[in-house]
């Protein structure tokens, strides 16, 4: 069977392919750059606890060697502390106290170079022998047919290529989205920050912060408000909301923007520093109509736009290429599951869709006319929440999806049980045993193509393998793992948040709940498996017809 082609080569597309490769399916990377990255210290992204977990997995490296968890998070209005956060960067998945919402968790975000996060994907991709990358290489044609696509790129090495999928990669002005006639509607520079990054010392060392309505800043209601994230090697990145309208950042009111804000944070005098690259990062925010077409599908920015208030648009990127590396890969494999593949959409669009209703909903009463609409009595702290769902993470600005009303999510189970973890939403990392009596984290099983299914049997820690592996459900567990219509993986926890002893979970190969059942029933087991792998697979008339 052709290769998948991938049609991009940022973080999005390298992503995908180093995922479909872990999963054997071959991919050709059509990059219409050189190869490599221009360093860019301004160009940074966030990526949350579950985002930077894959690309671990994917890549084999510690991506806080290569960026920075942050120590901490602060928010302040005016020169008022609004909320301090402290996270364990020994561990980032640890639980941490919030004094402002406690209890709650926060797992420590992590802060690195585009460029930085590009390279260390490029690096693990050279040595993947399924994966060609395929330099200067830009798409101009796309033809599909019943049993492939084939694409064409112009330039030194213009060519034919022939590939079973597509997946355009390829950003905001997306080539394969026009090439679909997908519309891309939204809002254009819903924001606008001014960009610096420079290294310098800053009072609160490793913390993140974000500072609304500061002292020294009076002129314009959306001029107030400047965020400092720390990078490795003393760096930060310093944004500064912009007034709307398109007036010309100069040199000259960076600088001005640069020393007042330096100085405001330490006590009057501005601190020596190094100004490495500077910037405007304008924020749209657009949704395409359709996802896929045929045998086409978009991904990342060509798919979708957002990052208003905080909010990561990489991380949902990278969550659309989690979510699709193993549909791909199970039709590649196992024969056309279009069910399965249509599914990609439904899933992946409606998360993007809710995050982008929530940000345009805050946008007014967080940006009004008048600025923030802190002077309401007790607002300030529900505003400043607002604020910091985005850049942490959680609510509804930044929680990872939960695919509650997916197509693959099973249907009258009798067996079903609840559990802290709804279906369809992504479980939490636990320590499981392997099928080899190793001890390793849930996370660390995902994405290698199989559904996972996990006993949480109590006790089973202390113990040997051999001594619990055929006593109890195990045997009828296992059998019923081996009857099951794709390959699984059979895992076993002492605990899982909520779940009681002999609750069986159902977890897909991109680590959502499928569903958790009252011990062992092989009948509801099966017909939960089924259900996430869109039905039966389809035959090959059927597909045919279903591609059009």
């Amino acid at each position: 069977m052709d290769p998948v082609i991938v049609v991009g080569a940022g973080p999005v597309g390298l992503t995908l392919a180093l995922a479909l490769a872990r999963q054997e399916v071959p991919c050709v990377v059509l990059d219409e750059g050189p190869g490599k990255d221009e360093p860019r210290p301004a160009r940074t992204v966030v990526l949350r606890e579950d985002t930077a977990a894959l690309v671990e997995r994917l890549t084999g490296v510690s991506l806080a060697e290569a960026g920075s968890r942050w120590a901490g998070w602060r928010s302040m209005r005016r020169k008022q502390v609004m909320r301090e956060i402290t996270f364990d960067v020994t561990d980032p998945g640890a639980p941490h106290t919030d004094p402002v919402t406690s209890p709650h968790t926060d797992p420590a975000p992590l802060h690195i170079a585009q460029h930085v996060l590009t390279g260390i994907l490029r690096g693990a991709l050279a040595a993947e022998r399924l994966v060609k990358v395929a330099v200067n290489s830009r798409l101009d044609a796309v033809e599909q047919e019943p049993s492939g696509v084939t694409a064409h790129t112009r330039g030194p090495n213009g060519t034919w290529w022939r590939g079973s999928y597509l997946v355009g990669c390829d950003g905001p002005r997306s080539t394969v989205r026009k090439l679909q006639d997908i519309r891309f509607p939204g809002r254009t520079a819903v924001e606008r920050h001014a960009v610096a990054a420079l290294r310098t010392e800053l009072p609160w060392p490793g913390e993140a912060l974000l500072h609304r309505m500061p002292p020294w800043r009076t002129a314009g209601p959306s001029a107030g408000e400047v965020t400092g994230r720390p990078l490795p090697d003393g760096v930060w990145r310093l944004d500064w909301l912009l007034p709307p309208g398109k007036d010309l950042v100069t040199p000259e009111l960076l600088v001005s923007r640069i020393r007042e804000t330096l100085a405001g944070w330490s006590g009057g005098t501005t601190p020596p520093y190094e100004l490495l690259d500077t910037g405007v990062h304008t924020v749209h925010h657009r949704l395409a109509r359709r996802w896929r077409v045929g045998r086409v599908f978009l991904a990342g920015d060509a798919a979708h736009l957002l990052g208003a208030l905080g909010t990561q648009g990489l991380d949902e990127g990278l969550r659309d290429a989690d979510n699709l590396a193993w549909k791909l890969a199970l039709t590649w494999h196992h024969g056309p599951h279009e069910a399965l593949l249509d599914s990609y959409q439904a899933e992946r669009r409606a998360i993007v869709a809710g995050r982008l209703r929530a940000a345009d909903q805050a946008l007014p009463v967080l940006r009004g006319s008048g600025g923030p609409l802190s002077y309401v009595r007790g607002s300030a702290k529900g505003n400043d929440a607002l604020f910091a769902d985005g850049h942490l993470g959680r609510g509804v600005l930044g929680t990872p999806g939960a695919y509650a009303d997916s197509p693959l999510a099973p249907q009258d189970l009798e067996g079903e049980t609840p559990v802290d973890t709804l279906p369809g939403a992504p479980v939490t990392d636990v320590r499981v045993t392997a099928e080899d009596g190793s001890f390793v984290p849930l996370r660390d099983r995902l994405g290698r193509g199989a559904l996972l299914v996990v006993l949480i049997a109590p006790g089973t820690g202390v113990w040997e393998r051999k001594h619990w592996v055929t006593a109890g459900i195990m045997p009828r567990l296992a059998a019923a793992v081996t009857a099951l219509p794709h390959p699984a993986e059979l895992l076993v926890a002492e605990t899982y948040p909520g779940a009681a002893p002999h609750t069986v979970l159902l977890v897909r190969p991109d680590g959502h709940l499928v569903t958790a059942l009252t011990g062992v029933r092989p009948a509801d087991l099966y017909a939960a498996a089924e259900a996430t792998l869109g039905g039966p697979a389809m035959t090959g008339a059927e597909a045919t017809a279903g591609s059009h």
